[in-house]
């Protein structure tokens, strides 16, 4: 009897540690971001599309120009995403689907849309996003006192 109870036990916290790494993997979010600029890795240059709009799930999440980026959080390791892509002002649009495993040690991830759809390799074209040190104001004004204010000889 003291045995089956240790073994349900035991079992029971297997179990419980199985669904919590499951629901690790399958619950991480990302914050994906979109780059729709110029590239230059070894040489070679990816140049920005004209207008790039980005569907997920059937729903515009980022509509790019030339040099900018959008963004768009999700949850899993799994990304599928539908570009409509303009290469120039007078360009027509065309439609590309991409399915991407996004790398499960990045919060941030930045992926430089004319590089993937050139066919660079995955170190070019996707790269983790570290938000720049906040930059303290050196303008604040400073009022100096005399805390041993002299007495004057008035």
């Amino acid at each position: 009897m003291k045995t089956r109870r240790i073994l349900m036990r035991i079992l029971a916290v297997a179990v419980v540690i199985g669904i919590a790494a499951c629901m690790f993997v399958i619950g991480r979010g990302h914050t994906v971001y979109f780059d729709n600029k110029t590239l230059e890795v070894n040489g070679q240059t990816y140049k920005p599309f004209y207008k790039v709009e980005v569907f997920v799930n059937d729903e515009r999440v980022a509509r790019l120009s030339e040099e900018d980026r959008g963004m768009f959080s999700t949850m899993g390791q799994d990304f599928q995403m539908v570009l409509h892509i303009t290469p120039t002002k007078d360009g027509k649009k065309v439609g590309s689907a991409v399915s991407m495993k996004l790398p499960y040690n990045m919060d941030g991830i930045i992926i430089n849309l004319p590089a993937l759809l050139n066919g660079a390799p995955e170190e070019e074209y996707l790269e983790e996003f570290i938000p720049a040190p906040a930059v303290e104001d050196e303008t604040e004004d400073f009022v100096i006192t005399d805390e041993f204010e002299m007495p004057s000889d008035e």
